[in-house]
Parts: C-alpha cells; structure tokens; sequence
C-alpha cells in the first residue's frame, strides 16, 4: 500500500510502484492513495488528492474535518485489502494521522515513512513523534539519519528523487519549436506550485511580475508547466499571459528551455537546478502560519541548494518581499546579464 497526498508525493509513489515491480515482478499488487502518476502504476486512489493539498495552519484547521475524513477512508481501504506493507510518502499531517490509525488497527503491520519530516529547520520533537508511529524511515537527505536514529527509529538514506531526473530526452528546442518561440527569444520558466494555496498566493505576485517584464522585455516568452492538481486553476488564471503546458515531457522540455526560472519554494526548486537553469525563488504563506514559522525555523534559508551552501546561491523572495516589482527586478536582473545567469548555474 503506497500512501501520498501531494504531487511531489505522487511522483515520488509512481517510481517506487516501478521499482518494486521490477524487483518483484508482475505478481506485486498496489493498493493506496495518490494522484495521476500513481495511478498509471495500477494505484487507484479512493479520492482526488488534490483536496488535502493543504499549506498553513489556519488553512489547515480549516480543512481538518476534510481531512480526517480522508484519513478514515484511507485507514478502511488497508483494513479492506490487507496491505503486507504501508509506505507513507511525505505530507507530514496526513501521513503521520494515517499511521497512528493504522498502528491501532494492525499493531503487526510494517509502516514505512519515506521522506522525513525536516526537524533539522523546524520542530525537532517531530523525530520522537515518527519513531513512536512507523517502524522505518527512508530519508532523501544524508543528514537525516541521526536526528532519528537516537529515537530508536532505524533509518535508510534511498537518495533524493529530484537528483535523479532524466533530462536525456529532454528537448528545448522542440519545446520552443511547439510554442513558436524562437531560439534567439528570452523564454520564463514560471513555476508557481503544485498546492492550490499556492496557486492562490503565489501565482498573483509572479502574474505581476511577469506584466513589468513584460513591458521591459516585450520579446519575453513565458510557459508554466503545470502539476496536475493545479492545472485547471493555472490556466484560469494564467492561460492569457503564458504558455501553458502538462505532463512530465512538457515540464522537461521547459526547463531545458528557459533562459531564466521564477519558481515557488519546494522540490522544483532542485530539479530546475538540475537542469542549469538561474533562477529567483518567492514564497507566499498564510500571515498567521508565516508569524509563527520565523519563530520556528532555524534555518535562514528556505531552499535546499541555498541550505547546502549556506549562502543565498539564488535569491529568495518570501512574504512580503514576494511582490511583482520585488521579483521582476530580480528576474530582469539574470536576464540581462549572462554572466550573472553562469555564475549562479556554477
């Protein structure tokens, strides 16, 4: 049973579905919860995902009810098929809720948690928490480890999915070639999220930022690909002022593409550096969530690669600072200077 409740979360269950069917063979059943790329892997989930991709403690509260519900339906599908195994895949509440349940249903049945929580930035009691509800840890990070192996939760570093992207099939020019953009056109990669909060709060700011460079770049091309959780939403409110694409190959070809990237905080953040591509990171919270947070995290930072280098290798924008004028001009930046785009890519 592969259990995930985000798109990051979805990719992350459709290569392991993979995985485990090329080590054990055709006689392995999927049973779980999960989006589109799971279910291409004979994971039919009992619901759309997309209603517990939630970012924020108010939006959260909010959405408990909802949530709760959810985690019942996904704790009675393992009560009715009877999983040998459970992998929890990222999405802290959620999972985290299912195991506990699951612990009380089958106190016998092996959990497995994979992606850990990052108590290395914020809320270190987490790790305790863990380790008293799943009985293994896949970690992305080699640092994890011991922050949960001295809670008696043995752990496996399996590597960060986003380090291993295949961009060998990857065509920039034929992504250009589709949209009609020249090779010798300034391209945008705009990447707003995956989470509909994030759609709402972060698409508006990079919508406006994209207007002002616009106005000073007028040659400017633009393409979002869009997560499948959000892509109705992104071409509602971006389908006039950008080119927008889907699926796995169209988000490849993008990256390989663009000239520059204005991404939302997360995963993407790690595979648009995969691709070489400069960019400028913005993030938007709910202002409660936000107050709280900067009380709790202890890292300065909020992306990975700026994490690994303890320098702000790309600039982030966060909050309030996450405001069109604040970001084009970033942007507009990296893309008037080449020099500036090779230094960052290095």
């Amino acid at each position: 049973m592969l259990v995930a409740a985000e798109a990051s979360g979805d990719d992350r269950g459709a290569g392991l579905a993979r995985a485990l069917r090329r080590r054990l063979g055709d006689g392995v059943r999927f049973v779980g919860v999960g989006g589109a790329r799971m279910a291409a892997e004979g994971v039919q989930s009992p619901f759309d995902i997309s209603q517990l991709s939630i970012l924020g403690l108010l939006e959260g509260l909010l959405a408990y009810r909802r949530v709760m519900a959810r985690v019942e339906d996904t704790v009675a599908l393992a009560a009715c098929e009877k999983p040998d195994v459970v992998v929890l895949i990222d999405s802290w509440g959620f999972t985290l809720r299912v195991a506990q349940r699951l612990r009380k249903l089958d106190p016998k049945l092996p959990l497995v948690k994979y992606v850990a929580p990052q108590v290395w930035a914020t809320r270190p009691g987490r790790a305790k928490t863990l380790a008293a509800s799943v009985d293994h840890l896949l970690s992305i990070h080699v640092f994890d480890a011991p922050y949960f192996e001295a809670e008696g939760l043995p752990t496996t570093f399996v590597g960060n999915s986003a380090l291993t992207l295949d961009f060998s099939s990857a065509d920039g020019e034929r992504l250009r070639r589709e949209l009609g953009v020249a090779l010798d056109v300034p391209l945008l990669l705009v990447l707003p999220g995956s989470r509909p909060s994030e759609i709402s709060r972060i698409l508006p700011p990079f919508a406006d930022a994209v207007a002002i460079l616009k106005a000073s770049h007028p040659d400017l091309a633009v393409v979002i690909p869009a997560a499948p959780t959000v892509a109705e939403a992104v071409k509602a409110q971006a389908g006039g002022w950008a080119h927008i694409v889907e699926g796995e190959r169209g988000k490849l070809d993008a990256m390989k593409a663009a000239t520059v990237a204005l991404a939302c905080s997360g995963t993407v953040t790690t595979e648009v550096a995969m691709a070489g591509v400069p960019m400028v990171v913005g993030y938007r919270l709910g202002n409660l969530t936000h107050a709280i947070l900067k009380h709790l995290i202890r890292t300065p930072y909020i992306t990975l690669f700026n994490i690994a280098a303890k320098d702000f290798v790309a600039p982030e924008l966060v909050q309030d600072d996450c405001n069109g004028p604040a970001l084009a001009r970033e942007v507009a930046k990296r893309l008037d200077d080449p020099e500036l785009r090779r230094r960052q890519v290095e």
